[in-house]
């Protein structure tokens, strides 16, 4: 199974629509808060290439980007491959 780490905030539509593909997907995945985890949003903007929105989602490692990324890759049939690994 893959290594799945998303970075998000509260009281955020896009974050909550990630989590729930995830969720619908039945995969584990680590939640950091980058409002509550000291030094998450400076790891956060290094690791994306300093893109500052959340949610930023990483599949072993390698950056995915948004919501809306990780919504193009499973309408393209890429997601399920990438959480198989």
């Amino acid at each position: 199974m893959a290594s799945i780490e998303m970075y998000y905030r509260d009281f955020c539509g896009f974050c909550a629509r990630a989590e729930k593909l995830l969720v619908s997907k039945g995969v584990e995945f680590e939640r950091i808060n980058i409002w509550e985890v000291d030094g998450a949003k400076e790891e956060m903007l290094r690791r994306s290439g300093g893109r500052t929105s959340v949610p930023q989602v990483f599949i072993d490692g390698q950056h995915i980007g948004g919501s809306d990324d990780l919504f193009d890759l499973d309408f393209q049939g890429k997601l399920d491959p990438l959480l198989e690994r």
